[in-house]
C-alpha cells in the first residue's frame, strides 16, 4: 500500500512541477506516511499535529510527530524525528530549518495548510496548493486500501449490530456512542472516522433547527438528549482501519419492537430505487453526471439528496474525499467526472417526504474494470434488505 502511495506522489509531483510537498492535514499525513496518530480535527490539531515531508525523488517520506508509536516499522529512522510547531511563532523558526534542509530556496513547494506563522517566515518558497496532487492521489484505490476500507466497514457494521440492539426509548444519544466505541475497540478499529451521529429527524422542515440554507439541518452533535418511542433517527459513523475509513449511515426506528409505517416502508422503497438507479449505471466511462440523472429520474424529476451535501462521494483516508457527485459545484464538474476502476462510492440519497419525516442511508461500492462491487452490507434493519 505505502510503496504504491509513494509512486503515486512522486508521479504527481513530477506532474505539476513539484520539488516536494510539505503536509499538515491529518489526512495528508495519514496518506504520506501511513503513521497511526491521535484522532483530532485537522483544523484544531494545535500543539500536536503531525507534519509529513515528500521530497522529490525520495523513496520514502519525513514524518515529524510527537507520536512516534505510530509511526510504520517501514520508515527508515532517519526519516522520523519529534514534532514541529507550524502553529507558533516560538516554533517557526525550527520549521524553517527544517524546510531549509529539503529543498532549495525559491523551490515549488506544495502545502496543504498553511498557518500564519507559516505565511510570515516561510516566503523563500513558491508555496503551491497540494489540494489538486492530494485528490489525484487519492482518486483511484489500490487493492490494499480498497481492502482495508472493507474491514473497517465490516468491523463498523459489527459494532453498529450491537449498538442497535441496545436502542430503546429512555435511552441517551451518548449512550449509543459509548456502546459504539467500546465495540469498535473490541472488533479492533484503530480509531473514529467521525463522531457518531444519532440525530432525532422530525416530519417537518420547519420542525428541524432552522438553516440558513433552507434545506434539513444534518449533521448535528450528538448530546445526553434522552431517545423516545417512534423517534426516528438518522444514524452516521465510521472506524477506521490502517488508516482508511469506513462510513455507515442508516435510519433507525426509536423502539423495543421496531416496525415502519406503510409512509415509512414506502419511504425506504424509494430510497433503494434511487440507489439501484446509479449503481445500475455505475462503470467505467459513466459520468458522474449520468448517475446524477439517473437518481433524480428514479425520484420522479427531484433530486434525492441533500443540497449541501451529494449523491455520492468518495472514502479513504478522509470520510468524505473525491469523487464527489451531486455537489454545488453543478453538472459542468459531474460531467467532467469519469469513472475509473478502483474509484470509491459511497452513495447517501436522502428521500424526504414533508410532514412525514424521511429516509437516509449509505451504500458503499467499489468501481471495478466492468462494473462494481459492494464493500457493505445490504442490510437496512428494521426496513429489510436492498435487492
Amino acid at each position: 500500500m505505502h510503496s504504491d502511495r509513494m509512486r503515486l506522489l512522486q508521479e504527481q509531483l513530477e506532474g505539476h512541477g513539484l520539488d516536494g510537498i510539505v503536509l499538515l492535514g491529518s489526512s495528508g499525513v495519514a496518506y504520506a506516511t501511513g503513521a497511526q496518530t491521535p484522532a483530532d480535527d485537522s483544523g484544531r490539531a494545535g500543539l500536536f499535529r503531525s507534519v509529513a515531508i515528500v521530497v522529490k525523488g525520495d523513496t520514502d517520506p519525513f514524518l515529524y510527530s510527537v507520536a512516534w508509536d505510530g509511526a510504520p516499522e517501514r520508515l527508515p529512522s532517519d526519516h522520523l524525528f519529534g514534532p514541529l510547531f507550524p502553529d507558533l511563532d516560538d516554533g517557526i523558526d525550527a520549521m524553517r530549518d527544517v524546510i531549509h534542509q529539503h529543498f532549495k530556496l525559491g523551490s515549488r513547494v506544495g502545502v496543504d495548510e498553511q498557518t500564519h506563522p507559516m505565511l510570515r517566515a516561510l516566503g523563500d518558497f513558491e508555496w503551491i496548493d497540494a489540494r489538486p496532487v492530494m485528490s489525484a492521489c487519492k482518486l483511484h484505490k489500490t487493492p490494499d486500501e480498497i481492502s482495508a476500507i472493507r474491514a473497517a466497514q465490516f468491523m463498523s457494521e459489527a459494532a453498529m449490530d450491537a449498538t442497535r440492539a441496545m436502542l430503546r426509548p429512555g435511552i441517551r444519544q451518548t449512550d449509543l456512542t459509548a456502546t459504539y466505541l467500546r465495540n469498535v475497540t473490541e472488533c479492533e478499529g484503530t480509531s473514529l472516522a467521525l463522531d457518531p451521529i444519532w440525530q432525532v429527524m422530525e416530519p417537518t422542515r420547519a420542525a428541524n433547527p432552522w438553516t440558513t440554507h433552507g434545506d434539513l439541518a444534518y449533521p448535528t452533535t450528538s448530546t445526553d438528549r434522552i431517545l423516545r418511542e417512534g423517534d426516528i433517527i438518522w444514524v452516521d459513523a465510521g472506524t477506521t482501519y490502517y488508516g482508511l475509513s469506513s462510513d455507515f449511515g442508516r435510519t433507525w426506528i426509536t423502539s423495543l419492537h421496531p416496525t415502519p409505517t406503510t409512509r415509512q416502508a414506502a419511504q425506504f422503497e424509494q430510497w433503494c430505487a434511487v440507489v439501484n438507479a446509479a449503481r445500475s449505471l455505475a462503470k467505467p466511462g459513466v459520468t458522474g453526471l449520468e448517475l446524477c440523472r439517473a437518481g433524480i429520474a428514479a425520484n420522479d424529476g427531484v433530486k434525492p439528496w441533500l443540497e449541501h451535501f451529494y449523491l455520492a462521494h468518495g472514502i479513504g483516508t478522509d470520510s468524505a474525499e473525491m469523487p464527489l457527485i451531486g455537489t454545488d459545484l453543478g453538472e459542468q464538474f459531474d460531467e467532467k467526472l469519469v469513472l475509473e476502476p478502483g474509484m470509491i462510492l459511497v452513495f447517501e440519497p436522502v428521500i424526504w417526504d414533508e410532514g412525514h419525516g424521511g429516509y437516509r442511508a449509505e451504500d458503499i461500492v467499489a468501481i471495478t474494470d466492468d462494473g462494481w462491487v459492494p464493500l457493505s452490507n445490504n442490510r437496512y434493519e428494521p426496513f429489510g434488505v436492498t435487492p
